[in-house]
């Protein structure tokens, strides 16, 4: 007599749980993002550095409020804007969870 219970070793193939981890996110990150997340680093380790030894990384680079140290800043502020708005896609995108 045949059972009701499905074979326990077939095996499924699902093509969105086989790839890289990328499909999870919906896209690759392209070269602004990329530009974004690492200067986003550099300004998080800076205040790091700030906060922690008192010792500011940029001011010490490129001198303190120099125009080439102000743009840094600027560029660091641009970044982090830019992850709020991927941050705010990233999780408008995500279906609801079921648990």
């Amino acid at each position: 007599m045949a059972t009701m219970n499905a074979p326990t070793m077939e095996r499924r193939h699902i093509p969105e749980r086989r790839s890289t981890g990328t499909a999870a996110r919906g896209s690759k990150m392209n070269a602004l993002d990329w530009a974004a997340t690492i200067l986003m680093i550099v300004g998080g380790l800076n205040w790091g550095l700030v906060g922690i030894f008192n010792f500011n990384l940029v001011a010490a680079l490129f001198g303190d409020l120099t125009p080439l140290s102000r743009l840094v800043y600027a560029l660091v502020g641009v970044a982090a804007l830019y992850g709020i708005y991927m941050a705010a896609k990233l999780a408008s995108s995500k279906p609801p969870s079921t648990a």
